[in-house]
């Protein structure tokens, strides 16, 4: 083969390579557009936007096009998750965490009255090892725990905002699906949405207690390790004083974060939208 004609090819072959890696790259849609296309359809939006419920009998009719969301979830390689950006990785696990947790509920639904009924006295439903991800097969409890609250990985105490457990005390699920583009606006957001739903958290004024979710009960150590420079959770608290008391003189007391705290129960309840 002539010299020039040798390397035309080479050249040529080095531009589509260079031009297939990004197309490659990029073809996961970082966008999760058909996770969001299904919440949108799905989810019902209560109390002012503070919490929501699922209409699960309308994913049945879509189940086909979940299906099809969580193959796409898990054709991504552990190659290919690791060349995502930390928000990107965050994004796509707290979806899939919620698209595989719907997934669960499809499972039985509609005789199903809480997501605890699927395990028993001895077993948790979030324990058994059932998910195509990220070229191993894992649990719920794998996803929530060992990757997205991995001592280290993210240190995101927010995102118990974000994992939905298909529950009525749980932190709502939201309306779309969570994206790294704007992942710190969400939740934040979801902070703020969970924190001002009375039914969850409130505070006594009679008594001068805060009464919060079981899950700073379970999850408390999250809060307190500095994210955002809060170390505990009164100083979790006070920065949403606004969202959770009505007067000022409350706010304050709220703010100088010297207050008794107590842990209302959790309500197992399926959160569906019949």
């Amino acid at each position: 083969m002539p010299m020039q004609r040798r390397q035309l090819l080479q050249a040529t072959g080095s531009m589509l390579a260079a031009w297939a890696w990004p197309v490659r790259a990029q073809a996961f849609d970082h966008g999760h557009g058909a996770w969001t296309a299904l919440l949108a359809r799905h989810v019902v939006l209560l109390r002012g936007g503070q919490a929501s419920q699922v209409r699960y009998a309308g994913f049945v009719a879509d189940r086909a096009a979940l299906k099809a969301y969580l193959g796409v979830l898990s054709a991504v390689s552990a190659a290919a998750f690791a060349g995502f950006s930390k928000p990107q990785q965050q994004a796509f696990l707290i979806n899939a965490y919620n698209a595989f947790t719907v997934e669960l509920i499809l499972g039985r639904y509609p005789d199903l009255k809480s997501i605890k009924d699927l395990g028993s006295l001895f077993a948790s439903p979030w324990k058994p090892k059932w998910i195509p991800l990220l070229g191993s097969t894992v649990s719920l409890d794998d996803i929530e725990h060992q990757m997205l609250r991995k001592p280290g990985a993210y240190d995101e105490p927010r995102v118990h905002f974000a994992v939905n457990c298909a529950s009525v005390g749980c932190p709502m699920l939201r309306e779309e699906a969570f994206v790294a583009d704007r992942l710190e606006a969400q939740l934040a957001q979801q902070a703020q949405r969970f924190m001002a739903d009375r039914s969850r958290n409130r505070w006594s004024a009679a008594q001068g207690r805060l009464e919060l979710s079981k899950i700073f009960d379970w999850y408390g150590g999250d809060f307190q390790r500095g994210h955002q420079g809060i170390q505990s959770l009164a100083g979790f608290a006070a920065r949403h004083a606004d969202a959770l008391a009505d007067t000022a003189a409350d706010r304050a007391r709220l703010r100088s974060e010297k207050f008794d705290i107590s842990f209302l129960d959790y309500d197992w309840a399926l959160n569906d939208a019949r």
